[in-house]
């Protein structure tokens, strides 16, 4: 089969010809449908050995970990959840897997993952029924969709009739964003993107308004960062009014400066996390499923993923890079 994979630290990715994988004992061989690109495959490329090795990461490894397609054996359509977990911690106990101290490594980000003809899947837990959804483009439900949906309900008990939900960046997991704050809340939802049609597009998916920037002088009870710039942080956090709260999804790399006492909300919540839990992406796939939100994808085929990833990094794609297979 044909294989996208890092095959050293600091090298590029190459595509590769491997033996097709045969499941063993407890193991679930998955034929890919599609699988969606993200911006942390960039970041890989660069990950120093000791960075790569202290997560527990082995080279070589298959990227892509927003996958979906069928079970070979039966040709049930399913995504596969993006983030690793054990399921015996007690993180995991308490259906709080997204904290699972074992989901350094997984799925694409150390372990193979579905930027293949096949991927092989050990926990039953991963395999997400589809029902009726195209399993070519349901791959980003699983990760931008499922990390989006879970800052959204961190925030819920902000939300009420007349609060503001702010989201910085309305690419592909501020896009998932705007629109579980519209599905789930009552409240007004506000886009803020540099980018004219990113903005545009906001507003076709459920946002009241978009602004390419935050004024100075707004106070609003939600801000999700999905950029996560020194600037975009600093304005954020700036825009949280008392009991309010910011949420640092975006993994640029800013930092927040200043004393805490005029920096921070007063009375309010600062937090940052990465990834989503298995309940995140059981119901992302339900809401796409009752046709209640849009998963907009851009597909490329198995040949154009150095194409894809250009476009992805330049921030020319509509909605989320797929690759089709």
């Amino acid at each position: 089969m044909l294989a996208y994979r890092m095959t050293n630290w600091g090298a590029p990715p190459e595509t590769v010809t491997l033996p097709d994988p045969e499941p063993g004992p407890g193991e679930v061989l998955v034929r890919v449908a599609g699988c969606g690109l993200c911006r942390s495959d960039l970041t890989m490329r660069h990950l120093p050995a000791a960075a790569g090795e202290a997560l527990g990461w082995r080279m070589p490894f298959t990227l892509g970990h927003e996958t979906a397609g069928w079970i070979a054996d039966t040709g049930e359509a399913v995504a596969l959840v993006s983030p690793a977990s054990c399921g015996t911690c007690r993180w995991c106990l308490r259906g709080q897997d997204s904290g699972c101290p074992h989901g350094l490594a997984g799925r694409g980000y150390g372990r193979d993952g579905g930027l293949a003809e096949y991927v092989l899947v050990d926990d039953r837990r991963a395999l997400l029924p589809l029902g009726d959804l195209d399993p070519r483009h349901a791959g980003p439900l699983t990760d931008a969709g499922a990390t989006a949906h879970h800052a959204v309900r961190r925030v819920l008990p902000r939300l009420g009739p007349g609060a503001t939900a702010v989201v910085i960046g309305a690419g592909g997991l501020g896009a998932f964003a705007i629109q579980f704050l519209r599905v789930l809340t009552a409240a007004e939802v506000i886009a803020v993107d540099p980018l004219p049609a990113r903005r545009s597009h906001a507003e076709t998916i459920g946002a009241h308004q978009s602004v390419a920037e935050l004024p100075k002088r707004w106070k609003v009870e939600v801000v999700l960062d999905f950029v996560g710039t020194d600037e975009t942080i600093t304005a954020g956090v700036r825009a949280v009014g008392t009991g309010g709260a910011y949420g640092l999804i975006g993994s640029a790399g800013g930092r927040l400066g200043g004393p805490w006492f005029s920096t921070l909300p007063r009375d309010g919540e600062v937090f940052t996390f990465q990834g989503s839990s298995i309940a995140d992406a059981q119901d992302v796939i339900a809401l796409a499923r009752a046709g209640l939100i849009r998963n907009q994808v851009q597909e490329f085929g198995f040949g154009e993923i150095d194409r894809a990833y250009g476009e992805m990094a330049a921030g020319t794609v509509a909605g989320r890079a797929v690759i089709v297979l």
